[in-house]
């Protein structure tokens, strides 16, 4: 039986959940990044990647198409990240949340012209960021060990668990037929890695380490979207990856956090970034 790219990259998603799950059995000897000489080869491999192919057509992109049509890329796939986000506003309890995605889907998807045009987020209408990742962390689910994941970049054991659950509800990556769906998955990945270049010279400038900059800000991001902004103080500093590295308060969040730091052909047109700007 052939197997399709999605499940093949699903499959690798599970399969590098179980290594993080796993991996107190060879522990860097610190409880955040247990497995922290893999992480580091698997992010120089990323980043090789991203400075070779993925950062070069993003730049392209960015040259060559109107601000205009970059922003109604961006918004129409916004819109249909917002169905699923309402669904995980909904496993969280947080129904007044999902009842203002689904209003947002409706607005956009009708005279917002299928949400190229992003009427919703004019109509006060707030655009939210949840994933079942998110939805997992809020059932009191804990990060597991940090891995670094080919192609999807940053993730903890929790949220690659997450993303399997991601890509297999996802209409983009689930369209037929498979042309327009590959094509449709890698106009957004370049789209959203286009948004993000702003971002790669704050980082360079900021980071001694690039490597622990952008895993701390991963974590630290990824609970303060999980207590929505407002994670409790941890007693100890080296409380452990149960929620993150540090306190709201401490360290810079990365707006290129939650990005997968690279997507070759053909992984690129199954990857799930996350981490699409705000376009109003």
């Amino acid at each position: 039986m052939k197997t399709t790219l999605p499940a093949r990259i699903k499959t690798v998603a599970v399969a590098v959940a179980a290594t993080g799950l796993l991996a107190g059995c060879a522990t860097s000897g610190n409880p955040k990044d247990p497995i922290e000489g893999f992480n580091r080869a698997m992010f120089a491999f990323n980043e090789g990647l991203d400075a070779a192919i993925v950062k070069p057509v993003a730049k392209g992109y960015d040259a060559v198409l109107p601000s205009p049509i970059k922003t109604g890329v961006t918004n129409f796939f916004s819109n249909i990240d917002d169905l699923f986000i309402g669904v995980n506003n909904l496993l969280q309890g947080k129904v007044p949340e999902a009842f203002s995605d689904l209003g947002r889907v409706m607005i956009n998807t009708t005279v917002g012209l299928l949400g190229v045009i992003d009427f919703a987020s004019d109509a006060g209408l707030e655009k939210h960021d949840e994933d079942f990742g998110q939805t997992f962390g809020r059932w009191g689910v804990g990060n597991g060990a940090y891995v670094v994941i080919p192609v999807f970049g940053s993730r903890t054991a929790r949220d690659t668990v997450g993303l399997v659950l991601d890509v297999a509800a996802d209409p983009v990556a689930n369209h037929r037929p498979t042309r327009t769906r590959d094509l449709a998955l890698a106009l957004r990945f370049v789209n959203d890695r286009a948004n993000l270049l702003p971002a790669d010279k704050v980082i360079e400038e900021a980071a001694l380490d690039k490597y622990s900059y952008m895993r701390d800000a991963y974590l630290q991001r990824r609970r303060n979207l999980i207590h929505d902004g407002n994670p409790p103080r941890e007693i100890e500093a080296d409380a452990g990856p149960a929620d993150g590295p540090q306190t709201a308060e401490a360290g810079v969040p990365d707006p290129r956090a939650e990005l997968a730091p690279v997507a070759p052909v053909p992984a690129l047109l199954v990857a799930r970034t996350q981490a699409s700007s705000e376009a109003k």
